[in-house]
């Protein structure tokens, strides 16, 4: 008969079910977090509890907040003119890291696929078509670079164009520190159509 625990197995299977963990990984969080001091086990669950009821989508971009608003549509320093079109809030977090981009975002959660059930009403366009006025002169298409994100940006795309608005798509090319030896013909293809003037 195998050893077994029941409330640590759950707690193991609890951890299994986050992106990335896999079974050993989730063993070592188990047993780190029954290994806290009472009062530090109930801090994290308190933080997962409060985590999981106050925050909610911002009510311009459907970014994640705890405000009505998110610090970005909230901010006079940032430029509402352009929005940055983005399937997923960790999408956001990765271009804040670049400190380059100044506009906005909306964030689409999700993309389209049929194969998985989403359509276009799955995602927030709506939310984004709502936002579309004289002063929005960019939107940019940073969804992924696979079919679906394709799809998406080009079905955005073509709902915006009549409305004389101006829409963009993120370039796609070599990494840096990347060897050309080792790039597919579709990153290699593509780098080359967005290349720029030195």
């Amino acid at each position: 008969m195998a050893y077994s625990v029941a409330p640590l197995s759950r707690l193991i299977d609890q951890f299994a079910r986050l992106p990335g963990i896999g079974r050993k990984t989730a063993q070592r969080l188990a047993l780190f977090v029954l290994n806290l001091p009472e009062g530090e086990a109930e801090g994290f669950a308190r933080c997962i509890l409060d985590a999981r009821q106050q925050i909610h989508r911002c009510a311009v971009c459907c970014n994640l907040t705890d405000e009505e608003q998110c610090t970005v549509c909230g901010s006079a320093e940032r430029d509402h003119s352009t929005i940055c079109v983005v399937s997923d809030p960790r999408d956001v977090l990765a271009i804040e890291r670049t400190r380059e981009f100044t506009g906005v975002y909306h964030v689409l959660h999700g993309v389209i696929s049929p194969m998985d059930g989403i359509g276009p009403e799955q995602l927030t366009l709506k939310q984004l078509l709502a936002r579309i006025d004289d002063t929005v002169s960019e939107v940019i298409m940073a969804t992924g670079a696979t079919v679906e994100g394709d799809a998406t940006a080009m079905y955005i795309s073509r709902l915006l164009k009549p409305m004389g608005i101006k829409c963009t798509r993120l370039a796609y090319g070599i990494p840096v520190g990347g060897d050309l030896e080792y790039a597919d013909e579709v990153t290699l293809g593509r780098a080359l159509d967005g290349r720029s003037e030195m």
